[in-house]
């Protein structure tokens, strides 16, 4: 049922809206830092995701500069949003993380390690984690050897998930810069930055969380965001605030946007783009027809949740797009391929074409640059 009095809004009016608030439909003359925030923070599972994430966004994109923001701790990695690594302001992850903290709780009450952590008091293990990563950043392996050491009869792989749930932590560079080599190294998130985590999951940030999320990916429903964090019971964050409501033309679901925020227009052109793999464009949304078709969707993201990086066609994903992990320095050569849903225009084509080289020209300077293209994917 519709809302009375909403106005209706199309799918190419969301969709529109949403590549101009992603910084998709022109690319803003802004920083990482500034970006990352605006974005509240890039998938970054895989360490590289989010530098052409960023690229394709900003204009004058350096390559260099999310690492040199990683190594000054004004960005940092660390699981957040849905489970997953993300790339974020030191800022943001303050409030994040406790946010999100019953999500990564009730993921380790379910997980494989929680038979290991059945008959387990948590709170020493978690304290002296902490006092072990104060002293200097760990590996994974480095924990669980700590964790043998001190109890002995213990899973200490259970223990070091628990460890990496309960408390904060890090994935300090050279890990996630680009360019660079580098395993996982821990370190807690308050002693690396320096500040203290906002206090509990429900605190006096929570509506300005709302807001961010709406402004980063509206309008958009209670579920959406849901979709977007993995926390539950939205729906009355969402309507204590002063917000505009719209009805979905499509099946009447009620809408929320920020009171004085710009729609934009259904009829305005988009340019060629490719997102990059785990954007957040793409899981941001309980129903993502305003950029992805349903019929679509498995040609993009796996059944084990890998998802590919995509290019835009009139705005929506129109295909994949991968670095040739066969072509790199040893041969002098880096290349993309595009793997097209659809035979493409030539004027498509062309503007992907210029647009990869561009890519490439930034991403892998120094080396020759080819852009090519695969057979249309079937379904």
């Amino acid at each position: 049922m519709r809302a009375m009095g909403n106005p209706v809004l199309d799918v190419r009016t969301l969709n529109r809206t949403l590549l101009e608030r992603q910084m998709l439909l022109r690319r803003a003359a802004i920083d990482s830092r500034t970006a990352v925030a605006r974005l509240m923070g890039l998938q970054s599972q895989v360490p590289t995701s989010p530098y052409p994430g960023l690229w394709t966004r900003l204009e004058g994109f350096d390559f260099a500069e999310p690492g040199e923001l990683l190594a000054k701790r004004t960005l940092v990695r660390l699981v957040t949003m849905r489970g997953t690594v993300h790339l974020m302001t030191a800022a943001d992850a303050l409030h994040l993380r406790p946010w999100v903290q019953p999500v990564l709780d009730r993921g380790l009450r379910s997980s494989p390690w929680a038979p290991g952590l059945a008959a387990v008091d948590l709170a020493p293990v978690l304290a002296h984690g902490r006092e072990l990563l104060r002293e200097q950043p760990m590996t994974p392996g480095e924990l669980r050897a700590a964790f043998t050491a001190r109890w002995p009869d213990a899973d200490a792989e259970a223990l070091a998930q628990a460890l990496r749930v309960g408390v904060p932590l890090v994935q300090v560079p050279p890990r996630g810069v680009w360019g660079a080599s580098g395993g996982v190294r821990y370190a807690a998130l308050e002693d690396w930055v320096g500040c203290p985590l906002a206090e509990g999951p429900d605190g006096p940030y929570v509506p300005d969380l709302v807001r961010r999320y709406l402004a980063a990916f509206g309008p958009a429903t209670p579920a959406d965001m849901q979709k977007w964090s993995g926390r539950t019971g939205l729906k009355k964050a969402f309507t204590a605030l002063d917000l505009r409501t719209y009805t979905a033309a499509d099946d009447g679901r009620v809408l929320y946007d920020l009171p004085d925020a710009v729609l934009t227009d259904a009829a305005t052109e988009v340019p060629a783009r490719f997102v990059a793999d785990f954007d957040n464009l793409l899981l941001s949304h309980a129903d993502r027809t305003r950029i992805l078709a349903p019929a679509d969707k498995t040609r993009v993201i796996s059944v084990n949740g890998l998802v590919s990086g995509t290019i835009l066609v009139d705005g929506f994903v129109g295909g994949t797009w991968q670095f040739d992990r066969k072509t790199g320095a040893a041969q002098g050569r880096a290349a993309v391929v595009v793997t097209p849903f659809a035979p493409l225009s030539q004027a498509d084509r062309d503007a992907l074409e210029a647009e990869g080289a561009r890519l490439l020209a930034a991403a892998h300077p120094g080396l020759g640059h080819e852009v090519r293209f695969a057979a249309p994917a079937e379904r």
